[in-house]
This record gives C-alpha cells, sequence and structure tokens, in this order.
C-alpha cells in the first residue's frame, strides 16, 4: 500500500532538433514559398518577373503552440505569416539595367582557330539566366545550353585536325606545322560570355581558346624527322599547244603535286592520279597505241610521266616499273621516258634513302604562240650526284605506209624506229668517282607513215605482143 504525497505538475522535455523538423514538414506541407523577382531570357529578349509575396508557417507561434498543446491534444490552426520575396522590384531593376538588357543588345562574335561566327541574341539567349546571390541577382551561363542552340551557325567554329605538310618557298623547303583538332569548350564560354555580353559594338567579341579533340596523323616531329632540306632533281619538258593538253597535263600535275614518300615508300603514278575520267578531270585527246595516234581519255598524262622519270631519274631514287613509249618523240629525252595508261601501264619508283622524298609537279599552260612546259622536282638531301650518258643508236628500222579507211582517220608522217641504251651513273657528293651505273635499254618501233583510204590498186603490167 502506498501513502502519503500531493499534486505533482508534469514536465515536458523537448527535442528542439526533432521539434524544428517537424515544422519544417508543416511548412513545406502547408506553406507557400515566395517567388524571387528575377529576369528571364525569351526569343533574344530579357524580360522582368515581379516577385510575389509567399505565406509560411511562423516558427516561433508555431513551437510554443506545439508546446502547450502536447498533453492537451485537439485540432489547432497552425500560425502562419506572410514571407516577402528576397528579390524585389528594385533588384529586377537593377538586373536588367546592368545585365539583362546589355547582353541581348546585340550579337557576339565567337573566334576559334581562326574561324570566326556572329551568335545572335535569339540563339544565344536560351543559355542565359539570372540566379540569386546574397540578395542580388548575378547572370549565369549554361554553355551546353547556348552551344545547342547556337548549332545552326557554330558549324564552321573550331577546326579539324590537320597534317602536317611541305611547302617550297624561294627554293626551299619549308615544314607547315601539323593542328590539333579543336572544338568550342562550354566551360570556356560559361567563364567569358557574361563579361563579353556587357560590351558595346565591335568589342562583344569572344575569343575561344577551345578544346583538344583529336591529334593529326602526320605530325610536325614526324614531318621534320624526314630530312626534306633541299632540291635534289628538278625537270622539265616542253610540249606544243594543244587545248587537250592544258586539260589534262596540269590536272596529273596537280593531283601529284606535294606527294610525299617515307624512306622505303613506292609510287604509283595511276595510283595517285588515279582513272584518267572526265568526273576525275580529264579530258579527250591523242594516245599512242600499236604505233598509231588516236583520241582517248587523259590523252597527254605520258608527258608527266616522261618528267617524273627524269625526276626521279637525276634524284637516284630506283626504278620500279616504267614502259617507254612505243615510238619515239622527240621532245622527250631518248630512252629516258615513260607511257602510262590505266589501269595497265604504270609508272613505279621506291625511295631507297633514309630520307623523305617531296614531289612538286607544276605545268606552265601552252598558248598557240607558246609552247608550254611540265616540271616535277624532288626534294630530300642530296646523297650523290647523277650523270647520264647515252649508247648510239642501233638496229635501225624503216617506217612503213598504212593505208586506214575508217572514219576517225588521220595521216601522219612515219619515223624510223631503233634500240638506244641509257647509262645512268652515280657518283659520290664532291667527287667523280663511280659508285655504281646502270643500263636501261629501249627499243622503239617504227612509226607507220598513215594514208587514209584505200591503198592504191596495183598497175596492170602491160601483156607481152606476140613476134
Amino acid at each position: 500500500m502506498v501513502t502519503g504525497g500531493g499534486d505533482h505538475h508534469a514536465v515536458v522535455d523537448v527535442d528542439q532538433s526533432r521539434l524544428q523538423g517537424t515544422i519544417e514538414d508543416l511548412d513545406a506541407g502547408l506553406g507557400q514559398a515566395p517567388r524571387e523577382g528575377t529576369v528571364s531570357f525569351e526569343g533574344g529578349r530579357a524580360l522582368p518577373v515581379v516577385g510575389q509575396p509567399g505565406t509560411v508557417v511562423s516558427r516561433t507561434a508555431t513551437q510554443n503552440l506545439l508546446e502547450r498543446q502536447l498533453l492537451r491534444g485537439g485540432s489547432h490552426k497552425l500560425p502562419t505569416e506572410t514571407k516577402q520575396p528576397d528579390i524585389g522590384d528594385e533588384e529586377v531593376r537593377q538586373a536588367l539595367a546592368d545585365f539583362g538588357r546589355p547582353a541581348v543588345s546585340g550579337p557576339v562574335t565567337f573566334v576559334l582557330a581562326g574561324r570566326t561566327v556572329v551568335a545572335p541574341p535569339r540563339l544565344f539567349s536560351a543559355g542565359l539566366s539570372m540566379e540569386e546571390v546574397d540578395g542580388r541577382l548575378e547572370p549565369r551561363v549554361d554553355g551546353e545550353l547556348m552551344l545547342e542552340a547556337l548549332a545552326p551557325v557554330m558549324r564552321e567554329v573550331g577546326q579539324e585536325p590537320e597534317d602536317a605538310r611541305f611547302v617550297v618557298r624561294r627554293g626551299k623547303p619549308r615544314v607547315v606545322p601539323a593542328k590539333v583538332g579543336v572544338e568550342v569548350d562550354p566551360a570556356e564560354i560559361e567563364e567569358h560570355f557574361a563579361d563579353v555580353a556587357v560590351r558595346r559594338g565591335a568589342e562583344r567579341v569572344l575569343r575561344l581558346k577551345g578544346r583538344t579533340t583529336s591529334q593529326p596523323a602526320f605530325t610536325t616531329a614526324d614531318a621534320r624527322a624526314l630530312g626534306i632540306t633541299e632540291r635534289v632533281s628538278t625537270f622539265t619538258t616542253h610540249f606544243p599547244y594543244a587545248e587537250y593538253r592544258n586539260v589534262n597535263l596540269p590536272r596529273a600535275a596537280e593531283l601529284i603535286d606535294g606527294t610525299v614518300l617515307q624512306p622505303g615508300q613506292t609510287f604509283s603514278l595511276n595510283d595517285t592520279v588515279g582513272e584518267r575520267t572526265k568526273a576525275n578531270g580529264f579530258t579527250e585527246g591523242y594516245v599512242i597505241s600499236d604505233g598509231l595516234f588516236r583520241k582517248d581519255l587523259g590523252g597527254g598524262v605520258s608527258q608527266i610521266a616522261t618528267t617524273t622519270f627524269n625526276a626521279i631519274y637525276f634524284a637516284g631514287l630506283e626504278d620500279v616499273e616504267h614502259k617507254p613509249h612505243s615510238v619515239y618523240i622527240d621532245r622527250y629525252p631518248e630512252g629516258r621516258e615513260a607511257t602510262v595508261a590505266w589501269p595497265t601501264a604504270d609508272l613505279k619508283f621506291t625511295n631507297t634513302t633514309p630520307y623523305g622524298v617531296l614531289i612538286k609537279a607544276h605545268v606552265r599552260r601552252s598558248t598557240p604562240s607558246t609552247e608550254g612546259a611540265a616540271t616535277v622536282s624532288m626534294y630530300s638531301t642530296k646523297r650523290w650526284r647523277i650523270t647520264s650518258s647515252n649508247g648510239p643508236r642501233t638496229d635501225y628500222r624503216s617506217p612503213q605506209v598504212r593505208y586506214l579507211q575508217a572514219e576517225d582517220c588521220e595521216e601522219a608522217i612515219g619515223s624510223p624506229g631503233f634500240s638506244v641504251n641509257v647509262f645512268r651513273t652515280f657518283h659520290p657528293l664532291g667527287s667523280g668517282k663511280v659508285l655504281r651505273k646502270e643500263k636501261f635499254h629501249t627499243d622503239y618501233i617504227a612509226a607507220a607513215t598513215v594514208r587514209c583510204g584505200a591503198p592504191p590498186k596495183p598497175e596492170k603490167k602491160p601483156k607481152p605482143r606476140d613476134g
């Protein structure tokens, strides 16, 4: 049995951390946060967004209410209060004046890797917004969103990787450095766009460094390591005026020009120039077939083959494949010329030196009153001196007369055929000594004299008379 005692008031022990969490939950469920004033960007315009007050749970009153009514129970209306936005009308007006309107006042010019594009506000504004910081509106730039919106005008900004290449200036080969692939970096836009956007007129230029996307396949170091330092040979041939030559020869030279052979690499004229078609830039001209001249696409390209052969001959490069013309053409050096035909007859040579070889080719077009000229030069590091000598012409063959009745027949004066040996001699630089000698043997058939029409009928011999 318990005896004694009296009335005692209950003591409420409040866990303040849990109580504040409960108040926050109530505010999130029942309160309405104020709408902050800001500046929005739509279609290239900066627009004010007016702030609106909100209704929030009164923390102090709610805490007192919860503590008083904890033991009593029942339902009660939560005390609330009006909360004004942190960003009011004055802050919005200031943000419009300081950033909003200046930012969209005109286009911004982007510059990257030497390429320029003018971006209009209607596009770049998609990446702009303003954010409250310590009671003020500060500009924010979303680089990814801006680049997405600028896609229609930004295709030309940046660059693909470019291999190192060679040019010849004042007779000397020079390396043009390689370039890495570069594209616009969104982080760079986010860092610098806001500063540029508030400038005026010609100062609204954003110069970007960009970010590397890919490396060139042939670097500047690769090019310099090839040792292409000087001209080691050059050769020029001339040609009479014919309009087809002014098309086909420059086109073939253009396709060859700038070729770089690595040590041990073999050059093929057919692979480099490609099939002689109209789509490839060639027209119909004269070629030699079976000792006769006829028309075909790419006529005259053999002049480039001959010029190239002589350039590699005097550079001391290894002859892999060359086919002389079937008949001798007197504007070419005898025994040192080459013809090509797709895909059967090719000109091939190998760079057997430890250095790279740069091939430069150029054609000066002919006119009705002046000859044209084709020049091919080789650049590398000179290793020897080359001389050439000819043996005598032997085994002369006289031309025959051929009568042709084809509609495209063209008459021609024949020329004799013969055989000849040509000797290429390698000498040490600065010495008359002989390192080695090579022989090139060529047999030319006689070019027939062509007459159009039926051959004449043999004269009838008179019959002998009796007696």
